[in-house]
């Protein structure tokens, strides 16, 4: 049985880190790196990609989850829905017939993975229901390294994680056996964000150029998790990104049975608001300083020209 080594990449620095050492060690003939897209990525994602495979002589395979064949059930299950649930103001509310009608008619898949996802849950991703990690990047990575492993190899997972990015991180094993022929392997889980940049500049891998303007992270643009720091710079830099998840907050919304949709929810808003928020009116907090209460002088003087790295890339 031959052993595939199957590289998880996003485009960001540990994944980069995690690349570099499997082509050291075993080898780019032995190797699979992988990119799960989930449409709502920045297209400098792309780009960076491209720069990998043109500087470390590699191939990275694109994958993207595929919900086309679930949205003629949950449109048959729309139809016939006569069924009550609690809105935003806390008031039962069902489908009325207009907003049925609207949403059988937008219900269609549009090919971007996170998109169609929501729409058919009817809501955005939160942080206490990650589903978009495990539709849009865990299952389609399994479903590949599933195929492998039907062909007849041993698969062997490298993934960059590190215990010190996150409490739900801070156990992270080593090594792992997930299964007959499965195996786990996250070869940085116990470095350092400045010795896993430190490793790719040795190598002479340049960073992922968002990380030079305010990013502290690169997978989706922007992400469920993002902080008040990042998004007032996504919102200075990359304003056609907020625009976008505007208009997806519309188009969720419309398909919902709720009729609203919100991407990021703001502190303070009371549930009879939930139905207006946007996305913009987070990007109004993100401005603001002492929990809300005060609006930043500064917030729009941001030079989206210079350089800015949570990571002191900028030194």
């Amino acid at each position: 049985m031959s052993s595939i080594h199957v590289i998880s990449v996003s485009g960001g620095k540990d994944s980069t880190a995690t690349l570099l050492l499997a082509i050291a060690r075993v080898g780019r003939d032995a190797i699979r790196p992988i990119f799960c897209d989930t449409g709502n990525e920045h297209e400098a994602v792309y780009s960076y990609l491209d720069y990998l495979e043109s500087a470390l002589s590699v191939r990275i395979h694109r994958l993207r989850a595929d919900f086309s064949a679930d949205f003629a059930r949950k449109r048959m299950f729309i139809a016939r829905d006569q069924r009550t649930r609690r809105g935003p103001d806390g008031r039962r509310v069902r489908w009325t017939n207009k907003s049925k009608r609207r949403a059988l008619a937008l219900l269609h898949p549009t090919g971007n993975p996170f998109l169609d996802l929501c729409m058919l849950k009817g809501r955005f991703p939160s942080r206490k229901a990650q589903f978009c990690t495990q539709e849009l990047k865990r299952n389609p990575a399994v479903e590949y390294q599933l195929d492998l492993m039907e062909q007849g190899h041993r698969v062997i997972s490298w993934q960059g994680v590190r215990r010190d990015e996150s409490l739900n991180r801070r156990n992270a094993k080593k090594t792992e056996r997930i299964g007959k022929g499965l195996h786990t392997f996250r070869p940085i889980v116990d470095w350092t964000a400045d010795g896993v940049f430190a490793h790719c500049a040795a190598a002479g891998i340049q960073p992922n150029p968002l990380y030079l303007q305010g990013m502290t992270r690169v997978g989706c643009m922007p992400c469920i998790n993002v902080n008040k720091a990042e998004l007032r710079e996504i919102a200075a830099r990359f304003p056609e990104h907020v625009a976008r998840i505007a208009e997806w907050e519309i188009l969720v919304s419309s398909v919902s049975k709720r009729q609203a949709a919100t991407f990021i929810p703001a502190p303070g808003i009371s549930p009879a608001q939930a139905k207006e928020h946007t996305i913009h009116h987070v990007v109004r907090w993100a401005k603001t300083t002492h929990g809300g209460r005060q609006f930043d002088l500064l917030a729009d003087i941001t030079e989206t020209r210079a350089c800015a790295s949570a990571y002191g890339l900028c030194e």
